[in-house]
């Protein structure tokens, strides 16, 4: 199973297939690397309240079960994966395998092929991708010219920064979300992409952040990093940061992009010339 993104997909072979006229642009055998022959995946978008769940075949089906797919016997190991959604956003589909443009592997995956699903072509590298490549991330951030979190929040440019975690990426490194890209330091773009990733390695240790039922991982368990959140639905509440140095300032919440931002208006000054 490789990941890019919200897209998780699985190359259906790893013997020759060739093309499928259905599937336009798929790879032919020897477009890529030896021993590399398989130009169809079946891929996975989990939309807003998709998930995959493993589950043994005596579970009960779920309310929202669209697919079953039955696993290869294994010891200790479910029997069958589970695609459940609720709102019908998401969807399990076949798509083509394309040759990355860095040359790289197409996302997260134990078996690192230099190919992606089309439809996540357009998809960044997450910061916790071996590949992800800073130069190239600051480069095209500065060239941006927009508001720092807008920037965050772009799956082209970076992605795995939802809205709470750009917040509590940005609570972190002592920036405010409207500060113009086009004036950052290298040393601040550094700040904030580590901030980042220590966010979201520590939501991962914590099974994420589960606000509600339809965000739990693939044994059906719910996330607890809520709980460690220093920035995002604190309003009203004190910084953290600031009352240990003894100052009191309490979190605000901001109207932005239809969703909310919050932040600490002393260790996140609102910059002059904010872009939104």
């Amino acid at each position: 199973m490789v990941r890019r993104g919200k897209f998780l997909w699985m190359p259906l072979a790893d013997t020759a297939v060739p093309p499928d006229p259905a599937l336009p642009n798929s790879v032919p055998p020897g477009s890529v690397p030896a021993g590399i022959t398989t130009g169809v995946a079946l891929m996975a978008h989990l939309g807003m309240s998709g998930q995959l769940l493993m589950q043994d075949s005596g579970v009960p089906d779920e309310k929202h079960l669209k697919v079953r797919l039955r696993l290869s016997p294994a010891e200790g190991m479910p029997e069958q994966l589970r695609f459940v959604d609720q709102r019908i956003f998401g969807g399990l589909f076949l798509t083509s395998l394309i040759p990355t443009d860095d040359g790289g592997p197409g996302g997260r995956a134990e078996t690192p092929l230099p190919l992606i699903a089309e439809e996540a072509s357009h998809i960044a590298r997450d910061p916790l991708d071996p590949h992800f490549s800073f130069d190239a991330f600051y480069r095209r951030l500065r060239a941006r010219k927009t508001g720092l979190k807008r920037a965050l929040l772009d799956q082209g440019l970076v992605s795995g920064i939802g809205n709470i975690y750009a917040d509590e990426a940005l609570w972190r490194a002592r920036l405010h979300y409207a500060r113009p890209t086009d004036t950052l330091r290298r040393a601040e773009a550094a700040r904030v992409l580590e901030a980042a990733r220590e966010v979201m390695l520590e939501a991962l240790a914590a099974g994420g952040t589960s606000f509600d039922s339809l965000y739990v991982n693939v044994n059906g368990a719910s996330g607890y990093f809520d709980r460690s959140l220093s920035a995002y639905g604190r309003e009203g509440q004190e910084c953290s940061r600031c009352a240990a140095a003894g100052i009191v300032s309490l979190l605000k919440r901001e109207q932005f992009m239809n969703r909310s931002s919050y932040t600490c208006p002393v260790c996140q000054p609102r910059p002059r010339n904010g872009r939104w």
